[in-house]
């Protein structure tokens, strides 16, 4: 018996291939967002091994970061987790939200946080956007957002905020 491949579908049918079938969500646009929207990203937790391919990554080689016993004498339980490194689990991509506004996003134009408490390896961080204000501008509409992340005791441990540039319907 001859295999041959085909251009089937799963349900056996011979629609052309389509990659809108493969979306993730529906997006939305610009007017589809509403204050109080909240997009959560995974739980991870970091490992020494995250945080020392971080260390190379942002050439910090400051000993609060790696040496167990520096930090110690210095009232750290453990070697800390980088700041930027807590901040990167804000990234808008960590979450759903890119795959709603793929279609219109322009930039994400600003942020700023504050880091509240210390995070060690071991930790697992949950984060989260929720969308503060939505200010439209004619073509371009400014998202605000608040980001947050707690820790697997749901202390929270960073709280910012995001801008992100979309195209609105007049765009």
């Amino acid at each position: 018996m001859e295999n041959k491949i085909n251009s089937e579908n799963l349900n056996g049918s011979t629609a052309p291939f389509n990659v809108e079938d493969f979306l993730i969500v529906e997006p939305k646009t610009f007017e589809d967002l509403k204050i109080g929207d909240i997009f959560r990203a995974p739980s991870r937790t970091l490992t020494d091994a995250h945080a020392s391919a971080f260390q190379t990554v942002s050439c910090d080689n400051h000993p609060v970061h790696y040496d167990k016993e520096w930090a110690q004498k210095r009232g750290h339980s453990a070697p800390v987790v980088h700041g930027l490194q807590v901040l990167a689990f804000t990234a808008p991509g960590a979450t759903l939200f890119p795959h709603y506004i793929g279609e219109v996003f322009i930039a994400f134009s600003g942020l700023s946080c504050q880091f509240l408490k210390e995070v060690h390896s071991g930790d697992t961080l949950y984060s989260a956007l929720e969308i503060k204000a939505l200010v439209p501008n004619g073509k371009i509409g400014t998202v605000i957002a608040n980001v947050t992340v707690h820790n697997q005791n749901g202390d929270l441990v960073l709280l910012g905020e995001h801008q992100y540039l979309l195209r609105t319907q007049q765009g």
